[in-house]
């Protein structure tokens, strides 16, 4: 009994020294509370004196809000330039590779047998128009989604179709071979499973057989002399998505979203066809940015750095 009276006086006595040390706390000046802004603009200042020289102190007359407003450009700038360097923590990003990678990609692109004519439905085709070919490439889009195929699928074969209708000349009636035969290389190419070749077959309503499939598919391979491997519009505009966001950790999804659609436009048009797949990548950043904050600059010079190209104003 006595030590359980001994154990209840300890435990009171605790008790009365923790209440004593609150009410000291409490009467202790209120600190101020620190939002979550002011700590993420203090990391980011303490990254920027770490890696800068010391520089003497500010005039005292010089006002927080000039303070604040030049660290936010530093902040600003530093995310264009250090755009890779956040994404070393994910080996399968390449961050090391990525500006070598995009260089290689670019002179890819400008390669003449990777190119389609300009002007192959005025020069070389003589039954298809302007219009049956946004017809195909519009159906495409529905088979690419009854499929579940990655949009990279979607526009190598759009871009298979053009390349191979700058060299043979092909009637109306086999435009849709065509279509599904290049969707077929595509899918090869890109999908970890793809269809099957029945699956195109019925999805022209049987309109052609395994056998005229087949044989499309090998007369595009060998027309373009098996090279597959061209870069897209979808290839360069991940990476100027990425670097056209504030803020590389949390995406701006109606951006990423506005940009797909755009891109996904510009395949149904045939006048894009003579742009290069980087330059109309960029241009989709250009109006994305536009059209979500139109009293910005759409145009930024990580932007500039990345993609190659300047925005000049009218």
């Amino acid at each position: 009994m006595a030590d359980q009276e001994n154990c209840v006086r300890v435990t009171r006595l605790a008790k009365k020294r923790a209440a004593e040390a609150m009410v000291q706390h409490l009467q202790q000046p209120n600190k101020k509370r620190v939002v979550l802004g002011e700590i993420r603009n203090l990391s980011n200042q303490i990254q920027m004196f770490d890696s800068e020289p010391l520089k003497p102190k500010c005039n005292k007359q010089t006002t927080k809000r000039k303070v604040k407003r030049s660290v936010s450009v530093k902040e600003r700038e530093f995310r264009e330039e250090d755009v890779d360097s956040k994404l070393d923590d994910d080996p399968q990003m390449c961050s090391a590779y990525v500006s070598d990678i995009y260089e290689y990609l670019h002179q890819m692109e400008i390669e003449k047998k990777r190119r389609p004519l300009s002007d192959y439905l005025e020069k070389v085709q003589k039954d298809v128009t302007a219009n049956m070919r946004g017809v195909l490439v519009d159906w495409l889009v529905e088979v690419a989604e009854e499929y579940k195929l990655l949009s990279d699928t979607l526009y190598l074969a759009v871009a298979y179709i053009d390349r191979y209708l700058s060299i043979k000349v092909i009637p109306r009636q086999r435009l849709q071979l065509l279509g599904v035969s290049s969707m077929l290389i595509a899918s090869k190419y890109e999908e970890i499973k793809p269809p099957r070749v029945e699956d195109f077959c019925y999805i022209t309503d049987n309109t052609y057989t395994k056998k005229d499939v087949v044989k499309m598919e090998a007369d595009v391979l060998q027309s373009l002399k098996f090279e597959m491997g061209n870069p897209t519009t979808k290839t360069f505009l991940r990476r100027f998505t990425r670097v056209a966001q504030e803020d590389c950790k949390n995406s701006n999804l109606k951006l990423e979203f506005l940009g797909c659609y755009l891109a996904e436009l510009s395949l149904l048009d045939y006048n894009c066809v003579k742009f290069l797949p980087s330059l109309v990548a960029a241009a989709v950043i250009f109006l994305s940015r536009f059209t979500l904050q139109p009293k910005l600059h759409p145009w930024s010079v990580g932007l500039e750095q990345n993609s190659g190209y300047r925005a000049c104003l009218l």
